[in-house]
């Protein structure tokens, strides 16, 4: 099993990021996929979380309005669309799977 992010970087606030999530190794169109993410000296949260059709989902309040997270069942693939982002963005992003996969995780930094 294999989850690889992508698209974190260094931006300023107010601006956008997209988060990829690349899965091998499980049938992923049969799990439901989330994006948590974790602060220098915080827990992990819970960031967003889709269903295993798109069909429906689910965000933490913080991120309501700012981020959108879908997935491409046919590329094995979960993304994290982060817009008017802010400094409290700042933290590791990690790609889940089902609750028992994980990424190695990406770094996105919001700084002037």
């Amino acid at each position: 099993v294999q989850l690889v992010e992508s698209g974190g970087g260094l931006v300023q606030p107010g601006g956008s990021l997209r988060l990829s999530c690349a899965a091998s190794g499980f049938t992923f169109s049969s799990y439901v996929m989330s994006w948590y993410r974790q602060a220098p000296g915080k827990e992990r949260e819970l960031v967003a979380i889709i269903t295993t059709t798109g069909g429906r989902t689910n965000y933490a309040d913080s991120v309501k309005g700012r981020f959108t997270i879908s997935r491409d069942n046919a590329k094995n693939t979960v993304y994290l669309q982060m817009n008017s982002l802010k400094p409290e963005d700042t933290a590791v992003y990690y790609c889940n799977g089902g609750y028992a996969y994980w990424g190695q995780g990406t770094q996105v930094t919001v700084s002037s």
